[in-house]
């Protein structure tokens, strides 16, 4: 007994020591810099990253949707499947160990019985008892069980991956959505002072009218302002609803449980943000270290797919006893050691298939990977693009902004005055009018570009 144990042993042993896999290589050499200009040095802190909109009820609402959302319920549950797999993967690296205990009767009903029974004529009915302890081991000589439990390791790191992904793609939706429909709200009480705005004018105008230094031209023009304005509150108000549905949903609840408290949009700020350097973004996101675990598990799974050709030997080890009675079962005791060796002979090519098949299978992940790569990179340089875009922009539309507004007072005064007609008026007026809205417009744009440059940079994720 002894030579058998010695060499599950050295098995064993050999087995422990094996080396790691390495990282697979994506073959892609990040570039130097990022293209678009950004902010290099910014403030760093501990805070998570929504912290830093200045908005206490985002952080609440986020908070909310890690409790409530399913889909993150749904991507935790399947982090605990994987975590079983490794362990159903990692139990051949041991002897499977198994015990019996077993009690027969065997009796004989009529006539004298036949030679495989044990019960005949003069005994017609026979007991025995078993009890037994079995070990079994199969050589690992060609590293396939070790690729199998590799694989199940990869496979569950790639799950806890598709989690933190899962959940960034929550958070960052929570926080894009909230500044939507704070946005929403504030376009809607821009469209409420508009409305009441054009209806003054209208009563100026009416005024003028019944006077007879008004036009019924001027009168009909300011009334389907009028109009305009009543019918574009609706739809904001019915967008803002939208808005706090789709947030909701994001949270897991329905919206009726939705409480998003008195904070306005112009409350919401958006902090400096460092993007760092392309080669960093290998370790800050978590799609890309998804991808190369996944990757790394269809290595090892070709792995196995090649040692399943190859023979095998398994080793087992067998320790009984038996007795016609069941208090004499320990009195005599016997072992048995087997060693079997098997090997493929002919299986029609399923195993060259199963082969093949893994490295496909090896090859489409390798250039999965080499896709979230370069969309991670694109990803961080639509941000930083957008940035820098939407600043350009809202610099010349507070001009625009603050231009329109004194343009519409002008004219209201030189109209009332009777030094200006009614069409002027009526121009600047609706000019205010969509440079109020688009000021609101390129506000949440600015924001939801944060947003998504956090997202694009993993949200500050590390690689453990």
């Amino acid at each position: 007994m002894k030579p058998p144990l010695s060499l599950l042993t050295m098995c064993l042993l050999l087995s422990a020591c094996a080396s790691p896999a390495q990282r697979p290589d994506s073959g892609i050499t990040a570039p130097a810099a990022w293209q678009s200009p950004h902010t290099a040095g910014a403030t760093r802190d501990n805070q998570p990253w929504w912290n830093r909109f200045g908005s206490p009820q985002l952080g609440r609402l986020i908070e909310q949707a890690r409790d409530g959302s399913h889909d993150l319920a749904a991507a935790i549950a399947r982090v605990r499947q994987a975590q079983a797999e490794t362990v159903v993967a990692g139990g051949s690296q041991l002897p499977e160990v198994k015990a019996g205990l077993n009690a027969n009767r065997q009796k004989l009903l009529r006539g004298d019985g036949y030679s495989q029974l044990d019960a005949d004529s003069s005994n017609k009915a026979v007991d025995y008892f078993d009890a037994n302890l079995t070990a079994s081991y199969e050589i690992d000589f060609w590293g396939g069980q070790r690729a199998s439990r590799d694989s199940a390791q990869f496979a569950l790191r790639a799950s806890e991956f598709d989690q933190a992904t899962v959940e960034l793609t929550l958070l960052s939706g929570v926080a894009s959505g909230y500044a939507q429909t704070l946005s929403l709200q504030e376009q809607s009480r821009i469209a409420e002072l508009n409305l009441a705005n054009a209806q003054n004018a209208l009563k100026l105008v009416q005024t003028r009218f019944d006077a007879g230094s008004a036009t019924a031209l001027e009168l009909a023009q300011q009334k389907s302002l009028v109009a305009a304005q009543q019918r574009q509150l609706p739809l904001v108000q019915q967008q803002a609803r939208d808005a706090q549905i789709s947030l909701a949903t994001l949270l897991g609840r329905p919206v009726q449980e939705l409480a998003l408290g008195q904070e306005r949009f112009d409350q919401l700020s958006w902090p400096a943000i460092d993007a760092g350097v392309p080669s960093q973004l290998l370790s800050r996101r978590p799609d890309i270290a998804r991808a190369e675990a996944q990757l790394s598990a269809a290595q090892a799974d070709v792995t196995v797919a090649r040692a399943a050709m190859l023979p095998t030997v398994t080793l087992s080890a067998e320790i009984g006893s038996g007795a016609d009675r069941a208090n004499d079962i320990l009195r005599s005791p016997f072992y048995n050691l087997t060693a079997g060796l098997l090997a493929p002979v002919f299986n029609n090519g399923r195993l060259g298939a199963e082969r093949d098949k893994a490295t496909a299978r090896q090859e489409e992940l390798l250039e999965t990977y080499r896709g979230a790569i370069i969309n991670g990179f694109a990803d961080v340089e639509k941000a930083l693009n957008s940035i820098r875009g939407l600043d350009e922009q809202r610099r010349w539309q507070s001009e625009e902004l603050n231009q329109a507004q004194t343009a519409f007072d002008l004219a209201q005064r030189r109209y009332e005055a009777g030094a200006e007609d009614w069409l002027t008026v009526l121009e600047t007026q609706r000019t205010l009018y969509a440079a109020q809205d688009l000021n609101v417009q390129l506000r949440l744009s600015r924001m939801q570009a944060s947003i998504a440059l956090y997202k694009a940079l993993g949200g500050e994720w590390q690689v453990l």
